[in-house]
């Protein structure tokens, strides 16, 4: 990264603090800060929930997954008419009749206390490992080799990120979040659309990338669940399916922005906003996975990673060793477009991009992480503050807390999380084995069984 880029990234990290400042200052009850006054816009909002769902890695996989596996990534989007019906009108109306704050109150007035705080500690662990992973994988698998910095140097981008994500958070509360969302999602299709554009007018046009045939590598459109097929139709519109209404239906960090709406019919509007912008997302990017296999098939020398300074004089060291010993010849560390399909969207990122359109493009990814990262500290803090504190240390007998102490109260609540999670994002590297797989399996594991906790809350007599 120049000059310009690193000037792009720290404008795009200062503009974060400002709106997170801006907000602050309109902030003065806690219904404020964890719901926005209960009548926030629908499509800003909206813009939220994708965002909040999208991460990093989301963000290159699509990229990946065109290049290696051919268009039947896109096979789980017919299910997006479905989701819409079974959650703006089946689960959002029956929600959003309940006054309530945390997500997890809905459980206590039908199924019990204990109900109530074990879906609390599902999402608080669900969450928790979930955003620690976001920025560990953010910065171990994208912002490293993007900037060249060797593998010592995650634990501190983690802390940086975590750092300015927490200020902006707690400063401003739920307004900030939706306001840095809405500005992270322009951001990153401004950032996908950049390197469409540049390597489509490189390469001379949308048909020099467009494929002409079905390549022999790609998988072949299936339509029935098929054991053998890494995608069919209906196995993609179940999973998707499926997915969406348990977030939709069980998840503080869904819920909370159907509760910052008007009314269900609010709320039904921003949650389409939020799928039907993911549907468009998804091909979007499948198009720049397109153009990079064209753009890397056609330059395979840019085929090499981008190295730490460190490794890079060892390397032309040993090269210059094996020169003089004829015995020992120089290896190469080449890449293969489709066996490391995940990394050429950084890769082009780093070589392929002039300055300054670099530095936005890595806004944009910043921006895929962060998004995440300050949902999710917000959501966590409805609940800790609603669920715990004051579920169990606020007393009739005691004095009535001022509105101001209670937003001060919900700002070191989430400055305690965003703690943890970077604890956790730190410890996560040092763990062997493929421990960020398995973590992100069991986050998803734990959707399922607290939506089935609100179905029989909601819906069972």
């Amino acid at each position: 990264m120049q000059i310009a880029d690193w000037i792009v990234v720290g404008a795009y990290a200062v503009g974060m603090l400002l709106v997170g400042w801006y907000y602050s200052r309109r902030t003065s009850t806690t219904d404020d800060y964890l719901l926005g006054g209960r009548n926030m816009s629908p499509w800003k909002v909206g813009l939220s929930l994708f965002a909040t769902l999208l991460s990093t890695l989301t963000f290159l996989a699509i990229p990946g997954e065109m290049i290696k596996f051919g268009p039947m990534v896109l096979a789980q989007l017919p299910a997006a008419p479905f989701v819409i019906a079974v959650v703006g009108w089946i689960l959002i109306p029956v929600i959003m009749r309940q006054r309530v704050t945390s997500a997890y109150e809905i459980l206590e007035t039908r199924l019990g206390l204990s109900v109530r705080l074990t879906g609390s500690s599902f999402f608080l662990i669900m969450r928790l490992f979930w955003m620690a992973l976001v920025i560990f994988a953010t910065a171990d698998k994208v912002l490293v080799p993007i900037m060249g910095l060797d593998r010592s140097a995650v634990p501190w981008i983690c802390l940086v990120m975590g750092i300015l994500t927490i200020g902006y958070t707690s400063l401003g509360g739920i307004r900030a979040v939706v306001a840095t969302d809405v500005i992270q999602t322009l951001i990153l299709f401004t950032g996908a659309g950049l390197v469409l554009v540049l390597i489509t007018v490189r390469l001379g046009g949308v048909s020099a990338w467009w494929p002409q045939a079905w390549p022999e590598e790609w998988q072949r459109p299936v339509f029935w669940i098929d054991s053998g097929s890494r995608f069919t139709f209906v196995g993609g519109f179940l999973s998707m399916f499926t997915w969406y209404v348990c977030t939709a239906g069980a998840d503080q960090m869904a819920i909370q922005r159907y509760l910052a709406t008007r009314d269900a019919p609010a709320a039904r509007r921003m949650f389409s906003v939020s799928l039907i912008t993911n549907v468009v997302l998804w091909p979007f990017l499948g198009a720049v996975g397109l153009a990079l296999l064209a753009w890397f098939q056609a330059h395979p020398e840019m085929l090499t990673k981008n190295e730490p300074v460190e490794e890079q004089v060892e390397k032309q060291q040993t090269e210059a060793r094996s020169m003089a010993d004829p015995a020992d010849p120089p290896q190469l560390a080449g890449m293969s477009v489709r066996e490391n399909a995940d990394e050429l969207l950084p890769l082009f990122i780093v070589k392929g991009l002039p300055a300054g359109i670099s530095g936005l493009v890595v806004a944009g990814l910043l921006a895929a992480a962060m998004s995440s990262l300050s949902s999710g500290l917000n959501s966590a803090c409805s609940v800790v503050t609603t669920d715990f504190i004051e579920r169990f240390l606020s007393r009739p007998d005691q004095p009535q807390m001022t509105d101001r102490a209670r937003v001060l109260r919900a700002q070191l609540v989430s400055i305690i999380i965003g703690a943890i999670v970077i604890l956790l994002g730190t410890v996560v590297g040092q763990v062997e084995g493929n421990l960020l797989e398995l973590c992100f399996k069991i986050a998803n594991l734990l959707v399922a069984p607290l939506f089935l906790l609100f179905f029989m809350a909601l819906f069972v007599p």
